[in-house]
């Protein structure tokens, strides 16, 4: 869903709540090789709740409130919507107002995570150095309105901070510590560098399929970490597109999620683009990047 909205006021500092924050929770993480700290139980966790929460971004967060690229109804929408926020990325307002910024000003000056400024930059570095480009939260109306006009959104956006913190005392309380290292510092991370090699390593390398005027790439193994997302050039080509993955080998989990949703009664209106759009779109075979 790219718009074309006033830009949004330029931060002054750097974030350090932001940078501090994922400081504190990549230290956290390094429990993982204390043998105090491990159990099998604890691994489950962190594994099931990265594909829970990895999967609440790209199907929540991603196709299903910035894009709409499919309609569900309310209290599924909300569900999902929790289930992305444990994956401490933000609140959905937040999210949303930045990547629907990316998707208007893509690799320009307005990219939050402008991939011309370096790969850091694109992948962590944007969060908490000073960014002129980032949606301030003055800002962040104009960009998801829709969002903000929602009352259970602006709910959820509110505690979206404390909804991981009762999650973690959930996993204190049943697991003990080895549940929190794993299934909260060890997930986070892991969950964070995946989401964020999109923003980084699929605007750098692999392959492009379709003129889209920036740098996004296809990229298989981001795409394997993301449940789809690494199909990032289709995706750029077809913003409002439910499925990333177009071809037949680019394996889209969270398309297949969506396609049982449907199936279900659970998600309607999914939106696909037509072979003549593709077509259309398509760049010269000498022109696409060499897979990586």
């Amino acid at each position: 869903m790219a718009t074309t909205t006033p830009a949004p006021s330029i931060p002054k500092k750097r974030d350090y709540p932001v940078g501090i924050a994922l400081l504190l929770i990549h230290i956290g993480a390094l429990g993982v090789f204390l043998p105090m700290f491990f159990s099998w139980s604890a691994v489950g966790v962190a594994v099931v709740f990265y594909i829970l929460t990895g999967g609440g971004i790209t199907l929540a967060y991603h196709r299903l409130l910035t894009h709409r690229s499919l309609v569900v109804p309310k209290p599924v929408e909300y569900a999902l919507t929790i289930v992305g926020v444990l994956a401490l990325q933000g609140g959905p307002i937040e999210w949303v107002a930045q990547h629907r910024a990316h998707h208007a000003h893509t690799d320009k000056d307005g990219d939050p995570h402008n991939s011309h400024r370096g790969m850091p930059w694109a992948h962590i570095e944007w969060l908490f150095r000073t960014n002129q480009d980032r949606v301030a939260p003055e800002d962040r109306a104009r960009w998801a309105p829709d969002l903000v006009k929602d009352p259970g959104m602006r709910f959820i956006e509110k505690y979206n901070v404390l909804m991981t913190v009762a999650l973690a005392v959930v996993f204190l309380l049943v697991g003990g510590w080895s549940w929190v290292i794993w299934g909260i510092f060890a997930r986070l991370v892991f969950t964070y560098h995946c989401t964020w090699l999109v923003n980084s390593a699929s605007h750098a390398v692999g392959y492009q399929t379709y003129r889209t005027g920036d740098r996004s790439t296809n990229s298989w193994w981001v795409a394997l970490l993301t449940f789809g997302e690494g199909w990032h050039n289709n995706h750029h080509a077809f913003p409002f597109s439910a499925r990333h993955g177009l071809r037949w080998f680019e394996f889209d989990l969270t398309w297949l999620t969506i396609k049982t949703m449907a199936w279900l009664k659970l998600a309607s209106n999914v939106k696909l683009p037509s072979h003549d759009m593709m077509e259309r779109l398509k760049v010269n075979s000498n022109s696409t990047r060499n897979a990586a």
